[in-house]
């Protein structure tokens, strides 16, 4: 009984030490509107991520006031007209990175993959695909991806008199790099 208890000790604790997370507080997330009246964009180096090499588990976190813009005044109504960051503070993709086993995290390279899951922004849960790369750099990953959002998908609304400012899909961009913990 006891070589079976030790086995399975073993057996467990192994398998804690081959799942790593890889994790970071400071990622980048960024946003760009491109229209004829004007181009728009926005950085946020505060993302809050983690990825689970093991089972591909894979979350991010934004603090919607965390992203900076050119001018003050399209910060300011980024936050109170559109986003209502007050009221919807927080911005997060919770999902899983498909066919994980097919990024090598013990050697250097790069891998494309997809992740689904859901990404909530302004109180509204979507069901996304997203397309991107994992790139294995020693005791990192780094994760890349781009795709476009529609803010009617998320019930944010554009008044009438900007709505020309402000292009009908908003283009995302995610660099981050997480360090395994």
């Amino acid at each position: 009984m006891k070589k079976v208890l030790l086995a399975l000790l073993l057996i467990g604790g192994g398998a804690n030490v081959y799942a790593q997370k890889y994790i970071t507080r400071t990622g980048k997330v960024s946003f760009f509107s491109s229209t004829p009246m004007e181009n728009i964009s926005a950085v946020n180096n505060e993302a809050g991520s983690v990825l689970d090499s093991k089972t591909g588990d894979v979350v991010f976190q934004i603090a919607i006031k965390s992203f900076k813009f050119e001018k003050a005044l399209m910060e300011e109504h980024f936050n109170e007209n559109y986003m209502e960051s007050d009221k919807f503070p927080k911005s997060d993709f919770k999902g899983k990175i498909a066919d994980i086993s097919k990024v090598n995290f013990a050697k250097d390279g790069k891998y494309d993959v997809t992740a689904a899951g859901k990404l909530t922004m302004h109180g509204v849960t979507k069901d996304v695909s997203i397309p991107g790369t994992v790139t294995i750099k020693g005791s990192q990953a780094i994760l890349n991806a781009k795709f476009k959002v529609k803010p009617q998908d998320y019930k944010i609304k554009i008044p009438s008199m900007v709505e020309s400012k402000i292009a009908k899909e908003i283009e995302i961009t995610v660099n981050s790099i997480l360090d395994k913990k």
